[in-house]
């Protein structure tokens, strides 16, 4: 597709298409499939096939890849983790299944640090799931998960983010360890945590019975996800899933998860395309057009720029942008709104939190580095 009719599609239908700079948001679209997974899944859309076979298939080839037991691919990291409470809740027993997700008669509390609420926790109360926080917002010690476990508690969720760890909570090893003390199970939500790639199943591969991977990050298609886990884990979340309900005729909570033979084959070849290719390129491409951008917004007054160097999980480096507002008579929201009223509109964000405006290469095609820089650096002349 030539870049003069990038985007006409939806110009067809009146929606404008934008210019990504915040990255890999579900809300923009979330992924740039390859070349290589499109052509995978147009290839998919030739022929039919039992969703249950290729589910077993597309998983085995993805636990062979990741060197985990046992793998499923989902409709993103957020059903693997709804999936995943409801095998926690409802085991195999396919009454307890259809009757999700009302959990009277089954243990339906799943712990949390306290220090570890986030926006996604939602996707396990989305099973029926009650999350029972522990610990406090200044830390949580090994005493505070061993007092919080009780006879409702079916599972222990931790939330991994390796590129920003939280000396403060409790570890990943020692939960597992007082859960496992517990024969309780634990959950891992590691949906970016796809680089370097030893974390690529390496929670599971700790001890942990399952983790969430977001495929979209390796260049699948936005709608999907991986379950890594056990053998015994993976099997009880098939039962829940929308496989389960048409080809076992159980009415589990997972139908509306639906992923498509597309899908599936496009998530084992996007995999295959991330565990063999050369990091080490990606990360210095990436690296260049992110120092691009800080060359064309240096020496701008009132305007710091600073390169991201972080190179752990699914988006590397990228550009912060401050802005002394007594300097340039704009606000960080400004600047936000003002790119969104440009032809075409760009698109970036200011977190209540941050004192800066995050720009990411991720969404951006090859060259848009410039738009963006030159776009902002407009702003202040």
């Amino acid at each position: 597709m030539s870049e003069s009719n990038k985007g006409d599609i939806y110009k067809e239908l009146g929606a404008t298409p934008i210019i990504n700079a915040i990255g890999s948001v579900t809300m923009l679209g979330g992924s740039t499939p390859t070349p290589e997974v499109r052509a995978a899944m147009e290839r998919a859309g030739d022929s039919y096939i039992p969703l249950m076979e290729l589910e077993e298939k597309a998983g085995a080839a993805v636990a062979n890849m990741a060197g985990v037991p046992a793998a499923y691919v989902t409709s993103g990291a957020g059903s693997a983790l709804t999936l995943a409470a409801a095998a926690v809740m409802a085991g195999d027993d396919d009454d307890l299944i259809q009757q999700l997700p009302d959990t009277t008669g089954m243990k339906g509390e799943i712990l949390i640090q306290k220090r570890q609420r986030y926006w996604y926790d939602r996707c396990l109360e989305a099973s029926g799931a009650k999350l029972v926080d522990f610990g406090t917002d200044a830390g949580t010690t090994k005493e505070d998960l061993r007092n919080a476990i009780g006879e409702n508690t079916a599972a222990v969720h931790f939330y991994m983010v390796e590129q920003d760890p939280d000396p403060d909570a409790l570890s990943l090893e020692d939960t597992i360890e007082i859960a496992h003390e517990h024969n309780l199970p634990v959950l891992v939500d590691a949906a970016g945590q796809i680089y370097p790639l030893g974390n690529f199943g390496k929670y599971v591969k700790m001890g942990a019975d399952f983790q969430c991977i977001a495929a979209k990050y390796m260049g699948a298609s936005q709608s999907t996800g991986l379950a890594l886990g056990s053998e015994d884990m993976i099997r009880k979340i098939s039962k829940q899933s929308f496989v389960g309900y048409e080809g076992r005729r159980i009415r589990g909570i997972g139908r509306p998860h639906k992923v498509d033979r597309q899908e599936m084959v496009g998530v084992v070849v996007a995999v295959r395309q991330w565990m063999t290719m050369n990091h080490e390129d990606r990360l210095s491409s990436i690296e260049r057009r992110s120092n691009r951008m800080i060359e064309i917004l240096s020496g701008i007054e009132g305007v710091s720029v600073t390169l991201i160097d972080n190179m752990i999980g699914h988006q590397p480096f990228g550009v912060q942008v401050r802005v002394d507002e007594s300097v340039t008579g704009l606000t960080l929201q400004d600047v936000v709104d003002k790119l969104k009223q440009g032809d075409p509109p760009v698109w970036t964000r200011a977190r209540e939190e941050d004192d800066y405006i995050a720009l990411h290469i991720f969404g951006l095609s090859e060259g848009e580095e410039e738009i963006v820089g030159n776009r902002i650096a407009a702003l202040f002349d």
